[in-house]
């Protein structure tokens, strides 16, 4: 237990101290946290006496994985890294082409594996090597594809990142003080320790939370501004309508007893309640997917990692399930859903070359000098 209490002392400051440091430190927190969940998982299928001979086959998993690290975070980052090189006409062409080509990139480098893994096929091996080959497939779609959500909820501002995070800590620690004290009632089979006491509290709890806590990163630029670039400067920007405070009038019951009139609330506060309600209700889900997988293949744990909790994956299991819910949701009820000048913009400068945006540029000067000709 002290192992443990220590080993959350120094996550919580550690966690702390990357949040500070911004986007760039954030993302780089999850990549290696991906690492290492595919490594515990990896090494769950493992067989010591296969993998001796078939000298290399490890090696496959890990082209297979740093394959779909360049495909997704190409995606997702391009943008930014346009964003952040405009300034130098070199390297803006060689990222251009980069971009441009980053798909055939990917792709051959999959085939490549794919030929690799045929070319290494073994008697005797097969059974065990097709299983390899799935097994790394599942790791990449149902672990790597949804943590990637989380850099992409990243750089629309570090709130749609903490919060989510945050509410997932905050639900597992009052499931567990609630079931402590509380809790009677069994939940589910799969984790004979989770209680229906436990459950109500922590949601109860997490819900309240996720409303107080929404009000106070959402007053904060570093937390709320979008990243556009891959630098590491402060951020300064119109937070926009949802973290701009409006004021409710309260009840006349409630103003003659105190002092108050009126309450400030921020309209994102009311999508907090949609996380909370998720973060208590379905993403626990996640955690009751892993318990099961646990017993499927009867282990404790999925690695070592982290001294007195276990390995990395132990820890992200509703982490994952949350990331993915909550950048569906930003990108569905959050980001404005019709065209902006800033989105026609970051097409253009992802999408066009130097030479088209500056045939752009004449042809938009020609219309505004007739569109002016005609007001005159």
């Amino acid at each position: 237990m002290l192992i443990r209490a220590y080993s959350s002392v120094w996550m919580i400051g550690g966690f702390v101290l990357i949040i500070y440091m911004g986007h760039l430190y954030i993302t780089a927190m999850v990549v290696v946290i991906q690492i290492f969940m595919a490594r515990e998982l990896f090494n769950l299928l493992r067989r010591a006496h296969e993998d001796r001979q078939l000298p290399g086959f490890r090696l496959l998993n890990w082209h297979f994985f740093f394959t779909a690290m360049l495909f997704v975070y190409g995606r997702i980052l391009s943008q930014c890294l346009v964003n952040t090189v405009t300034s130098d006409m070199v390297l803006y062409w060689l990222v251009s082409n980069l971009i441009k080509y980053h798909m055939v990139i990917c792709y051959s480098l999959y085939i490549a594996g794919f030929m690799w893994f045929i070319l290494t096929l073994k008697k005797k091996m097969y059974k065990y090597q097709f299983g390899q080959y799935a097994w790394t497939h599942m790791i990449l779609i149902v672990v790597f594809g949804q943590s990637s959500f989380t850099v992409a909820s990243i750089f629309e501002g570090i709130f749609w990142f903490l919060l989510p995070a945050t509410l997932i800590v905050i639900n597992d620690i009052a499931a567990y003080i609630f079931g402590f004290f509380f809790g009677r009632t069994p939940l589910i089979k799969l984790s004979p320790k989770k209680t229906w006491e436990g459950f109500i509290g922590a949601s109860v709890t997490t819900i309240i939370s996720a409303f107080m806590l929404a009000n106070i990163m959402g007053r904060s630029q570093w937390l709320t501004c979008p990243r556009k670039d891959l630098s590491t400067g402060w951020l300064h920007c119109d937070p926009g309508p949802l973290f701009k405070p409006e004021s409710y009038p309260l009840p006349g019951c409630i103003s003659h007893w105190f002092s108050w009139k009126e309450i400030s609330i921020l309209p994102i506060q009311w999508h907090s309640l949609c996380l909370g309600l998720f973060a208590s209700i379905i993403a626990p889900f996640g955690g009751f997917f892993a318990s099961g997988f646990k017993r499927a293949f009867k282990i404790k744990d999925f690695g070592d990692s982290i001294p007195g909790h276990g390995g990395i994956t132990d820890r992200m299991d509703c982490q994952m399930v949350m990331a993915v819910f909550a950048y569906i949701y930003h990108q569905s009820f959050v980001v404005p859903q019709t065209l902006s000048v800033e989105m026609i913009l970051d097409q253009i400068s992802m999408n066009l070359t130097f030479d088209e945006q500056q045939a752009l540029y004449w042809r938009l000067g020609e219309i505004l000098q007739q569109g002016f000709a005609r007001m005159s």
